[in-house]
């Protein structure tokens, strides 16, 4: 099961995509035997329970994103921590960008580039739109993070957050090969679920066993998820007060 969260700036919440519960497969399956290799003696849906949950704890981390809901793209890149640090960007359609930053837990601020703005401002007057632009092109907009818009445009800076869609002890989850991902030794795990789609995990087997990609593929949410850069430092500074818009 897959559920999709849509901010007021129609900005798609990026790691949905879930290993849920499918159908068992006939006879003997991963989730009966307890295989040899990596992560010996654990099921599928155990190995995938737990690189979710180490993801998680993770201090920080990066996720790129692509994938389609409802016919419409979203791609972002993003930086997190457990600090509260976030900064990236999310694109949606063909090129409206917005950037994100949230520098500590008390305020959030958001830069729209030229087609964002444009389709925020669909509808709007001729005089509305000139003030938009005006007062919002190349300018941060700051609020407070507490604000149900900004607590919406940033549920992808936690991993908590973002993983609490995913389904804890799904069943028919299938170990896969042993491969590579980005250099990095990896199992993939993939699980068959409604209208031809596939999920496939791919987690980490030498050190913390990460998620290191999640693939969905068939149905109608095509979606590729790649984490890198865990415990990695983020970069997110609040942006100088001659950069931020005057709403008022």
């Amino acid at each position: 099961m897959r559920a999709h969260t849509r901010t007021s700036f129609a900005v798609t919440a990026l790691l949905c995509a879930a290993v849920a519960a499918g159908a068992t497969a006939c006879g003997p399956s991963s989730e009966d035997a307890k295989p040899a290799g990596p992560f010996a003696g654990l099921t599928g849906s155990e190995i995938v329970d737990k690189a979710f949950a180490a993801t998680a704890a993770a201090k920080s981390l990066t996720v790129d994103v692509d994938t389609t809901s409802e016919g419409e793209r979203t791609r972002a890149y993003v930086s997190f921590d457990s600090t509260g640090k976030c900064a990236g960007t999310v694109t949606t359609g063909t090129a409206a960008t917005t950037e994100l930053i949230r520098a500590d837990r008390k305020n959030v601020y958001m830069r729209f580039d030229e087609a964002s703005l444009n389709e925020q401002a669909k509808g709007e007057s001729p005089e509305v739109r000139e003030a938009m632009f005006k007062t919002l092109k190349g300018r941060w907009v700051e609020m407070a993070a507490s604000e149900p818009e900004a607590k919406d445009a940033m549920e992808m800076c936690d991993a908590k957050t973002l993983l609490g869609g995913f389904e804890q002890g799904a069943t028919g989850i299938v170990r896969g090969g042993e491969t590579t991902v980005d250099g990095r030794k990896a199992l993939a795990l993939t699980e068959p679920g409604a209208g031809g789609e596939t999920s496939t995990v791919y987690v980490a087997t030498e050190g913390t066993p990460y998620v290191l990609r999640i693939v969905t593929k068939g149905g109608t949410e095509p979606e590729t998820i790649i984490f890198t850069q865990y415990g990695k430092p983020v970069a997110a500074k609040a942006p100088a007060a001659k950069d931020i818009a005057d709403l008022d």
